[in-house]
């Protein structure tokens, strides 16, 4: 976000997603800014090279504005508020909570738990913390992340409890990953992406980050940021 063109087309991205759960095209932000659909895609590039958001694989779209997916992913998340009909994709479960720290709502959360299959729904907020027990298992390191971050988020995932979450690593992964309270990701959500949608947010620093992670018990080499 070097520039005022990049951070203008940053915040367009983050408020359409906001309004309206889904991404702008690259034409529609060059109308909306009126410069050339090249300078847009090259300013996009830009802006998923500083991690500001991702694009798709053929680059030619948005894919992810974190908290928020542009795509199906396993997570959806809905007003509380039943005259609100937006809806939005979490892309993990940390960005589903992610969504609602943004945005300052109460959200419902629906998604599945990968080992036994049961729906898990559950409200929660930026001062409601989803129910006690649900687990959420993280399949990277912190190092890792943005190595193929939307494979990240696939993997960052609600379970029904400790146990579960523990049972599906045993099956399908041994002896890797991070299993926590949701409860607990959900207390980092809230300085995480809370800012989000600021009309004066600053990407953080890799060294406040790493504090964030700390306050919430997060810590040892598996949460190491690079």
């Amino acid at each position: 976000m070097n520039t005022p063109e990049s951070r203008r087309l940053r915040d367009l991205v983050y408020q359409t997603l906001a309004a309206e759960g889904r991404a702008p095209s690259v034409r529609e932000l060059a109308r909306q800014t009126g410069r050339p659909v090249d300078e847009v895609q090259r300013d996009l590039h830009f802006l998923a090279d500083q991690h500001a958001l991702v694009l798709t694989h053929d680059g030619d779209a948005v894919r992810m504005a974190h908290p928020f997916s542009a795509a199906p992913m396993a997570f959806v998340v809905t007003p509380q508020d039943g005259r609100d009909d937006r809806r939005w994709w979490g892309g993990c479960a940390w960005d589903s909570f992610g969504i609602s720290a943004a945005l300052h709502l109460d959200v419902r959360v629906d998604t599945g738990c990968p080992e036994c299959g049961a729906h898990v729904s559950f409200d929660c907020g930026p001062a409601s913390p989803p129910p006690s027990g649900l687990a959420v298992r993280f399949q990277r390191p912190a190092r890792e992340w943005w190595d193929d971050v939307v494979k990240t988020c696939t993997n960052i995932r609600m379970f029904c409890d400790p146990g579960h979450a523990e049972q599906w690593t045993e099956e399908n992964a041994p002896g890797s990953g991070y299993i926590t309270a949701a409860s607990t990701v959900w207390e980092l959500a809230a300085p995480w992406y809370g800012d989000r949608l600021a009309p004066d947010f600053q990407p953080h620093s890799r060294e406040y980050n790493q504090q964030l992670l700390e306050e919430c018990g997060l810590t040892g080499d598996f949460w190491r940021l690079p």
